[in-house]
């Protein structure tokens, strides 16, 4: 047997030993001894969201802490402010990147520091040089501690790429509770004219490529911190 039949020959048996559908990892029968889910029924092959809003608060949170991404639910402006601006003072941000928007306006404002606004023409050097891009979204999803970004509701393409540090201004009604929900949404808002750029940010960027050590920042932002209204 060359190595070739010998790789696929243990696919095959690996194939052969069934495993826990994500987020059943206790339940049986494990899904490959399952029928196939029916078509739009895919929420019973994904990891399990609570029913309530605060279930679906706990989970994004842990989400988003086991993705090394920072979360802070604020109850106002005024604390909204005053977190910017520990973050600010604790990390000695010089200049920052935004777009317009009722809350990265109010951000802007509360910081008081140089800005790259990206809405019109901008020098990506200048970005580049900013400490944080901060953005609004499109949507939180607790399935998987995601942010839902478009080239619309984030400032184009790059403000949420280049900055070191990605700060994402969310409200409470944007948490959608899983990824069917959250591809509906854009379904429902943008099917008849969807943006050049969609992204699930999950965390901050990140590789494991070279001896399976994780570094955070390898292709983007090394920080993402999201507060949500």
């Amino acid at each position: 047997m060359n190595e070739r039949e010998n790789i696929f020959g243990r696919i095959r048996e690996a194939l052969r030993v069934a495993a826990p559908r994500p987020g059943h990892e206790h339940d049986s029968p494990p899904h490959l001894d399952a029928a196939p889910a029916p078509a739009g029924n895919t929420r019973q092959w994904l990891p399990l969201v609570g029913n309530s809003f605060e279930e679906r608060l706990a989970l994004f949170e842990k989400n988003t802490a086991a993705l090394k991404a920072d979360f802070f639910p604020v109850k106002d402006r005024e604390e909204l402010g005053r977190r910017l601006g520990e973050l600010r003072d604790r990390e000695g941000w010089k200049k920052i990147g935004a777009h317009n928007g009722e809350l990265t306006n109010f951000a802007v404002a509360e910081l008081a520091l140089p800005l790259c606004r990206t809405d019109p023409g901008y020098e990506v050097a200048d970005l580049e040089n900013c400490s944080a891009g901060i953005t609004e979204c499109d949507a939180l999803v607790a399935q998987t501690g995601s942010v839902l970004v478009t080239s619309r509701s984030a400032g184009g393409r790059a403000l949420s790429v280049l900055p070191p540090h990605h700060v994402v201004l969310a409200r409470r009604e944007q948490l959608l509770a899983d990824l069917p929900g959250a591809f509906a949404f854009l379904k429902q808002k943008y099917s008849s004219n969807y943006p050049s750029f969609i992204s699930l940010i999950t965390g901050p960027s990140r590789t494991g490529d070279i001896e399976r050590i994780l570094v955070l920042g390898a292709h983007g932002p090394k920080k993402l911190t999201i507060f949500c209204l």
